[in-house]
């Protein structure tokens, strides 16, 4: 074997000193980096809920600018398919809703406040007329037999007018408060018949009222008396406005589920621009008849007729007559009972 020399070590190095420069520098880009992504991500966070919320900023500053009289604005809706989108288009149909109402409501309160003042003004003349002839009888009036017999028979007229008009008043008031209705099958002929033969007495012979009778029964669900009420009004109307000698036509029938009532005459017609607002109540076709009535009939009837589901449909010609149509559903409506 070769004789064993000396050990021989060979050492290399290198400095770190470019290593940890170079680490240095990574480790500066990383924190760099990291502070940059973090304020990129604040500021994307920042601009995303800013996005987000601006539809609730929008809706918040609409609803602000909305008060109790301008109910017809909306909210905005950006996007109708998301959350907010969904609950502002849900909160739009409650507020087209609160303005439907708010606008029956105000439509009521002056057809109240209207109701009022006519009622006011109707009931002032007759309560004018009886003070000024029981001043008249007490002062001098019972000295003259003639004079006195005279006051007291307007008086009475008068107060007949009054009643009449306090019991329509009433009528009107409790359809208003829904006053129930005593829904039973009746032949609506037979109620014509009635109510034609009363009219036909009250006449007493100046108008002549005349009864087409039915082959067969007109049945139909309604209260008796409400019905024989509407029947008796339009027939009163009919005679009042027709002149001596004329004729009036009562006639029943069916047609397309429908029970119908019809009272035609001769008489005067209603103007074309006073059909709309016959109905009306206090409304006069024909002024220079007030002491013939109180203007509340046709506006019953009306009611009475609703009630039951049912309708009044009118024609006229003036100079030629009118015609009033009282239909009732043959099948049981959703009446108030």
């Amino acid at each position: 074997d070769p004789p064993v020399g000396p050990a021989r070590v060979v050492e290399a190095g290198k400095s770190y000193d470019s290593v940890e420069d170079t680490l240095e520098t990574f480790a500066t880009v990383l924190v760099l980096g990291g502070l940059l992504a973090f304020l990129l991500s604040v500021g994307g966070a920042y601009l995303l809920a800013r996005a987000a919320l601006s539809p609730v900023e929008a809706v918040v500053s609409s609803a602000r600018e909305m008060t109790e009289g301008d109910l017809s604005r909306r909210l905005p809706v950006a996007h109708p398919k998301d959350e907010i989108g969904r609950l502002t288009t849900t909160i739009n149909g409650l507020l087209a809703r609160l303005e439907a109402a708010f606008a029956r409501r105000e439509e009521a309160l002056s057809r109240q406040r209207r109701f009022a003042a006519d009622a006011s003004h109707e009931l002032r003349t007759p309560l004018t007329s009886i003070s000024g002839y029981a001043q008249m009888l007490e002062e001098w009036g019972l000295r003259d037999p003639q004079t006195a017999r005279e006051g007291v028979a307007a008086i009475r007229q008068e107060s007949e007018r009054m009643r009449r008009l306090v019991e329509g008043l009433l009528a009107l008031t409790r359809g208003d408060e829904g006053a129930p209705l005593e829904i039973e099958d009746h032949d609506l002929a037979a109620v014509a018949e009635e109510a034609a033969r009363t009219a036909r007495t009250a006449a007493d012979g100046e108008t002549t009222v005349e009864y087409l009778p039915t082959q067969r029964p007109v049945n139909a669900p309604f209260d008796r008396n409400r019905i024989r009420q509407v029947a008796s009004i339009l027939l009163d109307n009919a005679v009042k406005y027709t002149p001596d000698g004329g004729k009036v036509t009562v006639r029943v029938r069916e047609k397309k589920g429908w029970a119908e009532l019809e009272v035609s005459d001769t008489g005067v017609g209603i103007p074309e621009d006073q059909l709309p607002l016959i109905f009306e109540r206090f409304h006069r076709a024909d002024p220079s008849r007030t002491a013939d009535g109180v203007g509340l009939g046709l506006s019953i009837a009306r009611q009475i007729a609703e009630a039951h589901g049912g309708r009044i449909e009118v024609e006229s010609t003036p100079g030629e007559g009118s015609t009033f149509t009282l239909l009732l559903p043959k099948k049981l409506p959703n009446a108030r009972s």
